[in-house]
Formats: structure tokens, sequence, C-alpha cells
């Protein structure tokens, strides 16, 4: 008998509103089974992983499989939240795929150094940006198989 498989539950920093509208949009067209929460720098991004401040409650914050991280936000970028990650041991072992404009070898060979499993740049036109998250959410969520989750650690 195979198992039933739970939604994805899916972090997105990311500041655009655009950006973020799109992502939903391109989930939800692409028919992957997620629950996703959005915060809108890296500060917020750390606390909603390591649950403090407003992110404490895991009925509220659970513990994500996939975390999407833009490089370019406000008050924390991307950047410094994949050192905080890998600097922190306390920090849950998440799958973290970038997903930015930079299209910097620096940023890309830091972010991989970093500890990312995948680097993706976002797509300019609305087609190819829909296409591109649909593609992830079915690679992450259809073929890779993730750990199963805790439960006290949800």
């Amino acid at each position: 008998m195979k198992a039933q498989r739970r939604p994805a539950i899916i972090l997105l920093a990311e500041d655009d509103p655009g950006d973020q509208k799109l992502t939903i949009r391109a989930l939800k067209d692409g028919h992957i089974d997620n629950e996703l929460y959005i915060v809108e720098n890296g500060e917020e991004a750390l606390d909603y992983l390591m649950r403090r401040g407003n992110y404490r409650d895991p009925a509220t914050s659970p513990r994500p499989d996939l975390f999407l991280l833009d490089l370019n936000m406000p008050r924390m970028d991307g950047r410094a939240v994949l050192m905080e990650m890998q600097a922190n041991p306390a920090c849950p072992n998440v799958p973290v795929v970038v997903l930015t404009t930079s299209k910097q070898e620096e940023d890309i060979i830091r972010s991989y150094g970093l500890g990312v499993k995948s680097y993706v740049t976002k797509p300019l036109h609305f087609k190819d940006f829909l296409e591109a998250i649909q593609i992830l959410g079915r690679y992450w969520f259809q073929i890779v198989v993730l750990p199963p989750a805790q439960e006290q650690d949800r």
C-alpha cells in the first residue's frame, strides 16, 4: 500500500509582491500540492527557520520541506541568510533553492559553497517564470524523495 503524501511545506523568502504572486500562481497552476509560507526579508526567514518572534508556534510556522530564497532582499539579504544557516548548528537542515535575478558568477559559486541545492535565475518572461516554478515543484515534490517529517519538528 502506497503512503499518502502530505502537502509540501514551502518557505518563500521574497520581497517583491509581484514575484510572490507569480510563485503562488505557478504552484497552483502546476498542481503542486503545497502549503506556502512567505517572508519578505532575510531576518524574517531566519526567525521562521529558528522559530523566533512571530514564528515561534509550529502550528502556524511549520518546518519547510523546501526553502526558496531570493538573494536580493532588504534588511538582510539571502547571502547573509545562507551564511547564518551554515554557521548555526541549531538551524534546521532544509533544502535551499536560490531563486533570484542575479546571474553573477560570484553569487552562484558562493551560494553553492554555502550549501544550496539548486540555483535558479528568475526568467524575465511571465510564461518562463511560471514554467520554472512548476518544474521546481515537480522535481522537489514528485521526483526527489525527501526525508519524512518529524511530527515533533513540524
